[in-house]
């Protein structure tokens, strides 16, 4: 059974995805909250496997809520999913960079949401190569950053930058083999081996680590 937190300052969100949510045999909802502080207190006691976490809260907002959350030892099990009202939210980015597995639009058909639920509680990223690339137009567009290279980005081989910078670029393991003529498995290790040496917590972390450090090819 997958645990799921909703946290959302809106009564009728929050009951349209509880009802959603507890349709499936395989989900249920463990806690409601209606504001960051709440969402981070309910996580402590629960351990939900995700958290629902909307952007916008009063008090302490979805981002510092997910800060708390990922930053706490006793919930390395616990994946934030963030929630967000327009697609290309200003606040996405500083989510995914304080530990979202990713991030939905509250348009999201209901399918595809309960979809993300499953693949997020499995340890997946909720970055799909289209999500992915939605992101990196929106950042495109924004003024040139002076890259802060990772602090262990020196442990990567050459191959392991190289396919970092392609994750940034929203490609999937399937589009990296094909760029670098190489199986799909080879590539997937690739991914795997670059997460461990940035401990990344997954390929959402690993999109921001590739545009911090300037891997991604303009």
């Amino acid at each position: 059974m997958i645990r799921v937190l909703i946290a959302d300052d809106q009564d009728l969100v929050r009951i349209g995805l509880r009802a959603l949510v507890e349709s499936e045999d395989d989900l249920t909802v463990v806690g409601e909250a209606a504001d960051g502080l709440a969402a981070v207190e309910a996580a402590r006691r629960e351990r939900p496997d995700v958290v629902l976490m909307d952007v916008r809260m009063p008090g302490v907002d979805g981002i510092e809520a997910t800060r708390r959350i990922v930053a706490d030892p006793a919930l390395a099990g616990t994946r934030v999913v963030v929630l967000t009202t327009f697609e290309l939210d200003e606040y996405v980015f500083d989510a995914l960079r304080h530990g979202a597995s990713g991030f939905l639009t509250k348009d999201t058909r209901p399918a595809e949401l309960l979809r993300a639920i499953r693949l997020v509680a499995e340890g997946e990223a909720l970055l799909s190569p289209s999500v992915t690339r939605r992101v990196v137009r929106e950042f495109a567009t924004r003024p040139a950053r002076v890259p802060r290279p990772h602090p262990r980005l020196g442990a990567l081989t050459d191959r392991e930058r190289e396919v970092v910078g392609l994750v940034g670029e929203g490609l999937s393991n399937v589009e990296i083999a094909e760029r670098l003529v190489v199986s799909p498995a080879t590539a997937r290790t690739h991914v795997s081996r670059a997460m461990v040496k940035l401990g990344a917590r997954d390929r959402a972390q690993l999109v921001v680590f590739a545009y911090q450090s300037g891997l991604v090819a303009s």
